[in-house]
């Protein structure tokens, strides 16, 4: 180490700058759709209706039993079959995402759903709402209260997971670092600044799930 060159890293700044921006982009974007899809799937299970509950358990429980890089691979060589068209990388990865994330989110809010104290629904009821506009309107707001620390934490998880889109040729964060760690032949200084990034963003983001949690419990 002693001959750690900073140099390096700071040359390569403007390319770096790119890969984490596409990193964050498709974070930003999965999570958005992971949670909407996910909120569909979570009221389609708790909904009564079996076809429906059947059909969110199925897939649900068909996501969260096959690695994620396995979904990027299906999604990427799948839907511009299934489009008679390829769509490019980015946004085959944006859906595999999106599919992938909704599974979780779905347990997730899910879970948040069925904290809610009955006698809340109940009230809906009483008022002469209807299963979905009792969800849209007493249950999903008080739910996603609770829910929102563990919803960034998942969050955060799916930052460290961008980091699969190499597969798909796709110049996230990691794989920038790594073009330029065997391009400039500093394989050091790459990856612990790589290391470094990764960790200052992921801490900062549990700090902030730790604030949410002690603001929610005061």
């Amino acid at each position: 180490m002693g001959d750690f060159d900073l140099s390096v890293i700071i040359d390569n700044l403007p390319f770096l700058w790119q890969g984490l921006q596409l990193s964050l982009l498709l974070t930003f974007l999965a999570v958005v759709g992971g949670i909407v899809l996910g909120t569909l799937l979570a009221l389609m299970r708790l909904s009564g209706i079996l076809p429906l509950s059947l059909l969110s358990a199925g897939y649900v429980n068909l996501i969260r039993s096959v690695p994620l890089i396995l979904v990027i691979f299906w999604f990427y060589f799948l839907v511009p079959l299934a489009l008679g068209r390829p769509i490019g990388g980015f946004y085959s990865a944006l859906i595999a995402f999106v599919m992938f994330e909704a599974a979780y989110y779905s347990e997730i809010i899910r879970a948040g759903i069925q904290s809610v104290r009955q006698g809340q629904v109940h009230a809906g009821q009483a008022t002469g709402l209807n299963y979905w506009q009792i969800q849209r309107y007493v249950v999903l707001p008080q739910a996603f209260r609770n829910m929102v620390p563990i919803l960034v934490t998942q969050g955060i998880i799916l930052f460290q997971d961008t980091s699969l889109v190499f597969v798909v040729s796709l110049r996230d964060f990691m794989t920038v670092s790594s073009i330029v760690a065997r391009t400039e032949g500093r394989l050091a200084e790459m990856y612990v600044f790589a290391a470094l990034v990764y960790f200052v963003i992921c801490f900062a983001g549990s700090l902030f799930v730790r604030r949410l949690q002690k603001a929610k419990t005061a």
